[in-house]
């Protein structure tokens, strides 16, 4: 699967991700299937029994669902902005903030959520190293920016910091638990979004929020 390739429920359940194996696998103490999106990744899906699950640093993820229908997702994208600032050079690359929002809603309206019901929540966006370069900051500027110019409902936000973030969705109801790591992890989480950063460059284009402090 490539990064830019939404998951659509009936491959949901058959999907395989990368070295690591099965990116989707039951967790028998929480009884749901635990799905988890990678940079430059995002997932859809309409499974009442699915927790999508990513862990941000500097990156931002969009937790989007249409509440009617119980349909949603999570994208996870780790640069504002692509540098053609449209869809030509870096078209469908989901690392950048801009396509990472468009494919995301997009992929949802097909399966027949409203853009006008849709709810967001959005995370991450931490400057977790030491850096004159704020990457944190800037994604997180973007993400709010971008919900503002496109007249999208944001009902909650957790952003900037100094600690990574581990986040579990469930685009069925709208649950959101955020646990913030230690910072112990930040460098594990840095390295892990560079390596990630590193093997997309090298490819052709192609309802309720309990928050836990370590």
């Amino acid at each position: 699967m490539s990064p830019a390739t939404a998951v659509r429920p009936a491959d949901a359940g058959k999907l395989e991700f990368g070295a690591a194996g099965s990116r989707r696998f039951y967790d028998p103490s929480a009884g749901t299937w635990m799905v988890k999106v990678f940079p430059g990744d995002f997932y859809v899906t309409d499974k009442a029994d699915e927790t999508l699950v990513t862990v941000l640093g500097s990156c931002v993820a969009a937790c989007i669902r249409d509440p009617r229908l119980g349909i949603g997702g999570m994208n996870h994208f780790m640069l504002p902005q692509g540098r053609s600032g449209g869809w030509g050079r870096d078209s469908e690359s989901t690392r950048f903030g801009n396509f990472a929002m468009e494919k995301l809603i997009n992929e949802l309206m097909k399966m027949g959520c409203a853009r006008e019901s849709l709810e967001i929540k959005i995370f991450g966006g931490g400057n977790v190293t030491e850096s004159n370069i704020a990457v944190g900051t800037d994604n997180a500027q973007f993400a709010l920016r971008y919900l503002e110019a496109e007249r999208l409902r944001c009902v909650a936000q957790d952003l900037g910091g100094r600690f990574p973030r581990r986040i579990h969705y469930s685009p069925a109801t709208g649950r959101v638990v955020r646990r913030l790591l230690g910072r112990d992890a930040s460098g594990a989480v840095a390295r892990d979004e560079f390596e990630h950063a590193k093997r997309l460059s090298a490819r052709a284009p192609a309802g309720e929020i309990e928050l836990f402090d370590n």
